[in-house]
């Protein structure tokens, strides 16, 4: 099972920032999340340079929003295509969707709750 892991000091300081503006930021990010994810999945092993903008992009917002661990798992397939090790990037990719949804989920979860 994938661990999923949410920073909740950046979503209150994204929060703090936009304002009213904060809910459809989340949503949009969220389904940035999932565009970023699969472009990784599509270029990987195909595209190098495509794949680590992917995942480069992914980790960046990820980050920002508080999705840690789909941050985590986006630095490593970026890292490891950038010292061309494949093998690493690929075997990190085969939860990065599942990072994704589950990072979606609980971003939702967290908004309901305010």
């Amino acid at each position: 099972m994938t661990q999923i892991s949410i920073d909740e000091s950046a979503l209150e300081s994204m929060e703090s920032l936009l304002g009213e503006q904060f809910p459809d930021t989340l949503d949009f990010c969220c389904a940035e999340f999932e565009r970023l994810g699969t472009d990784v999945m599509a270029t990987i092993g195909q595209d190098k340079e495509a794949a680590i903008r992917h995942s480069h992009s992914l980790k960046s917002n990820a980050a920002q929003f508080g999705a840690s661990s789909l941050a985590e798992v986006s630095r490593i397939i970026e890292q490891s295509l950038t010292v061309d090790d494949l093998a690493q990037a690929t075997d990190a990719s085969n939860n990065l969707m599942e990072q994704v949804k589950g990072s979606q989920v609980k971003l939702n979860e967290w908004l309901a709750s305010r």
